[in-house]
C-alpha cells in the first residue's frame, strides 16, 4: 500500500515539475524567436496556457497533500484537542462535499468533449445524459494536431480528420485533477478521525523561516 502511495506521489511530483521545465522551456524558445528570428511561434502562448492551468488543478490536490494551503489558526490554537478535532473533521467534510460537487461539474463538462455521456442532475448524479450533443469535434484554436493522437479520430470523432488538437485533451486535466483533489480530502478526513492530525492546513512557513534565521544567527554567534 505505502509503495503505490509512494509511486502516486512520484508520478503526480513528476508532471507538475515538467510542466514546470515545459512551459518555461515553450515561453524562452517564443521569446527567442521573436526577438531574435523576428517570428513567432503561434501556438506557443495557448499551449503555455493550457499547461499553466495543468499545473495549478494537479497543484491544488499536491497542496492538500502537502498540507501547504494557506489558512488561519489562531483560533484552533487555542481550543482544547477534541475541539480541534471536531473542527477538524467538519472543515474536511465541506471540503469533501465542495470537492464533489468539483468533481461531477468537471466530468459533466469535459464528458461532451470525449463523446459521453454527462450525469443527470443538478447537484448530485441522477444517472447519465444519453442525450446530450457530443462536442468531440471542437479543437483548440492554435496547437496543431500531432501523429500521436491521431487515433482520437476514429475514437471520438467518427473518422473526421482533426486540424488542431481536440479540446478533450486540455480539457482532461478538470475531471482528473477534481478526483484527485476529492482523494486527498479523503485522505486528510481519514488521518483525522484516526488522530494523526487535527486540521487539513499545517502551513508555518513564517514562524519554519524565524527558526532556521535564528539558528543560523546562532551558529554565525
Amino acid at each position: 500500500m505505502q509503495t503505490g502511495q509512494n509511486v502516486i506521489d512520484r508520478i503526480e511530483e513528476t508532471v507538475i515539475a515538467t510542466l514546470l521545465g515545459l512551459m518555461t522551456l515553450v515561453t524562452f524558445a517564443n521569446v527567442i524567436a521573436r526577438y531574435v528570428f523576428n517570428s513567432s511561434i503561434l501556438w506557443a502562448l495557448e499551449l503555455t496556457l493550457f499547461m499553466f492551468g495543468w499545473l495549478v488543478l494537479l497543484g491544488a490536490s499536491y497542496a492538500v497533500k502537502k498540507r501547504a494551503h494557506l489558512g488561519v489558526d489562531a483560533i484552533i490554537n487555542m481550543l482544547s484537542a477534541p475541539a480541534r478535532r471536531a473542527l477538524g473533521l467538519i472543515s474536511v467534510a465541506c471540503c469533501l462535499a465542495f470537492s464533489l460537487l468539483l468533481l461531477k461539474g468537471a466530468y459533466d463538462y469535459w464528458a461532451v468533449f470525449a463523446d459521453l455521456p454527462p450525469t443527470s442532475g443538478r447537484w448530485f448524479p441522477t444517472g447519465l445524459d444519453w442525450d446530450a450533443r457530443s462536442q468531440s469535434f471542437y479543437e483548440v484554436n492554435d496547437v496543431p494536431m500531432i501523429a500521436p493522437l491521431r487515433f482520437l479520430e476514429d475514437l471520438i470523432n467518427y473518422g473526421e480528420e482533426y486540424e488542431k488538437i481536440p479540446k478533450v485533451i486540455p480539457y482532461l486535466v478538470l475531471p482528473v485533477s477534481m478526483l484527485l483533489l476529492t482523494f486527498r480530502f479523503a485522505q486528510a478526513a481519514v488521518a483525522i478521525w484516526r488522530g494523526e492530525s487535527d486540521r487539513l492546513v499545517a502551513s508555518h512557513e513564517v514562524e519554519d523561516d524565524l527558526e532556521t534565521a535564528r539558528a543560523r544567527q546562532g551558529e554565525d554567534d
